[in-house]
């Protein structure tokens, strides 16, 4: 194997013992398989606790500490101008300037408390080539991996929790993706095969693919397989597009390989990787063509400390939803309400889309009066929920609950008016939907036509 990064050649450290931990190196029995998916996840050493951080950040913070502090000093006197009675334009001009500057200030520190958090991903993506050179040498295949990127940044926490994902995508390229020598020149390829490994920023999102030139998936084999294996009924699968099938390998069960070994994961399959990535608030996409290579796409937020949210009401109490999971906003009419199959449905642009009631799903009393309607899409499921009204957007910083934590709230936060805000877990919420869900407008019913 030839490790290439940044798109120049590196030499391959001489001797390199096999990184496959002692306990993996004979199969494991199927009925183990579950037991090899939680090693997987949970390997490795402890979470470090420790981080090293660039002087230039802590000096930057400092900085900042220190001009807020003078800020401070400065609002304590306007402070005392304003409680002996002098309250001039002049005096009101200097408060409402220190007020903005603080906000600034404070603005301006949280991003630089936040920039000590972010580390290089080349912390993850050093540890690959011994892993990738080891597997190639034991499939006997010829393999390049490309890093690229290796400069950019991502939350020390994300970077922890990344390491089995990744491990299992280059493991998983090299052993399914990518060809043998003869197979590769038989296709007419060139004999060495090559895997890219590369991570990039857009925007307020890192981007990292997994992609190599091999023999790429075939959706109607991935359609048989799916059907074999019981996950999809025949009728479900006919529907699916190439798109549709290729996402199939995420179901649990899927596997293409009838044994368990130490490759690719010790049997872990896809959708433990695509799990890992959900709880990062991660989304993960694939495009594969036939004879040409597979491009396994993962988008994550920087960082995990900040979420962007979607506040909404129902009654008195604000609750929020993670922005990247709201499509759009809808006004809910009663008239727009269709039952299929005694269930609540609207039709949105053509498609068909379940409606749910907020307050049916956390057990309160259904309000009389307007409501509104957020669609929530995520890789599993699309739905409407309906609330009672919607206040904006904004980036929260998440409180946890722990054992006090109710079902379907993955934590708290503050709004600017001082009120606790519950962060819904839509997946959570999602998992045993009671009837009252499904009640809404329930005393207009009226049927929606299906087709034959």
């Amino acid at each position: 194997l030839r490790v290439v990064s940044g798109g120049k050649p590196e030499v391959a450290p001489a001797a390199a013992a096999p990184s496959v931990p002692k306990e993996a190196a004979a199969p494991a029995p199927k009925s183990q398989a579950a037991a090899a998916a939680a090693a997987v996840i949970n390997s490795g050493v402890a979470r470090e606790t420790t981080i090293r951080i660039d002087t230039e950040r802590l000096d930057q913070v400092l900085t900042l500490s220190g001009e807020i502090g003078l800020t401070k000093n400065r609002l304590n006197c306007l402070r005392t101008d304003l409680v002996h009675g002098k309250n001039d334009d002049g005096t009101l001009r200097a408060l409402d300037d220190a007020v903005s500057q603080l906000d600034l200030l404070v603005s301006s520190l949280q991003n630089a408390v936040m920039k000590t958090r972010m580390q290089p991903i080349s912390r993850l993506f050093q540890k690959y080539p011994r892993i990738a050179r080891d597997l190639a040498r034991q499939l006997g295949k010829d393999v390049d991996l490309v890093l690229s990127g290796e400069e950019t940044e991502i939350d020390k926490t994300m970077l922890e929790d990344l390491n089995d994902p990744l491990v299992h995508l280059v493991r998983n390229a090299i052993d399914h993706g990518v060809e043998g020598p003869e197979e590769r020149q038989r296709g007419g390829k060139a004999v060495r095969a090559q895997v890219h490994l590369s991570a990039r920023q857009e925007g307020d999102h890192i981007v990292i693919e997994i992609a190599d030139d091999g023999r790429g998936m075939s959706p109607e084999t991935i359609r048989q397989k799916a059907v074999e294996k019981g996950l999809i009924s025949p009728e479900a699968a006919a529907e699916l597009d190439d798109r549709g099938c290729l996402n199939l390998i995420f179901l649990p069960g899927f596997s293409t390989k009838n044994v368990i070994s130490d490759v690719s994961g010790r049997g872990v399959g896809m959708d433990v990787v695509k799990t890992n990535i959900q709880k990062l608030n991660g989304q993960i996409d694939i495009e594969s063509n036939v004879g040409k290579g597979t491009v396994i796409a993962i988008g994550l937020p920087l960082t995990l400390a900040i979420l962007p949210v979607l506040l909404m009401r129902l009654g008195e109490q604000p609750f929020a939803v993670p922005l990247t999971l709201v499509r759009e906003i809808l006004k809910v009419e009663p008239k727009e309400i269709q039952q299929v199959g005694g269930k609540p449905m609207m039709i949105v642009r053509g498609e068909v889309i379940p409606v749910l009631s907020l307050a049916g799903l956390i057990g309160w009393q259904e309000q009389p009066g307007a409501k509104v309607g957020v669609l929530i899409q995520s890789a599993e499921t699309q739905f409407i929920l309906v609330v009672d009204s919607f206040t904006g957007r904004d980036d929260v910083v998440i409180k946890s609950l722990d054992a006090f934590r109710p079902k379907g709230v993955a934590g708290v936060t503050m709004s600017a008016e001082g009120e606790i805000v519950l962060i819904l877990d839509v997946k959570e919420l999602l998992s045993q939907p009671s009837e009252q869900a499904y009640t809404l407008f329930a005393d207009e019913p009226k049927q929606l036509a299906m087709a034959a």
